[in-house]
């Protein structure tokens, strides 16, 4: 479940920017703008009940600028170069890097019997 609430956050926030580009010439796009913020922040909050929040923080932020690059590649025509990319690829290795560590973290506690107190 966390994971399609996070999809959710995720979805609604690439929403939310590509719609903040539209509206610089179609202002009643802002009505998406403010819904898919608020609605990617209402998902985030109740993602990070069950996951940990650098993890759910950079899994949201990383996807969030792949999405928002490619798609406007797509939709307005802007640039995604090369290097771009290899930004992109590092990004992703490093939310990568961060969800391992956390996982890792996680079976230390749950090995010596401490388990967080937030987790249900």
């Amino acid at each position: 479940m966390k994971w399609w609430l996070l999809s959710g956050a995720i979805v609604c926030e690439v929403a939310a920017t590509l719609s903040l580009r539209a509206a610089t010439e179609h202002p009643a796009w802002y009505v998406l703008v403010v819904t898919g913020y608020l609605a990617s922040f209402a998902f985030l909050a109740v993602v990070l009940r069950h996951m940990a929040v650098g993890v759910a923080y950079g899994i949201w932020g990383a996807c969030g600028i792949t999405l928002t690059a490619v798609l406007a590649t797509v939709l307005f025509g802007d640039a995604l170069t090369a290097l771009m990319g290899v930004g992109i690829a590092l990004v992703t290795v490093g939310v990568l890097t961060v969800e391992l560590g956390s996982q890792a973290a996680e079976k230390d506690r749950v090995g010596d019997g401490r388990e967080l107190e937030a987790t249900p």
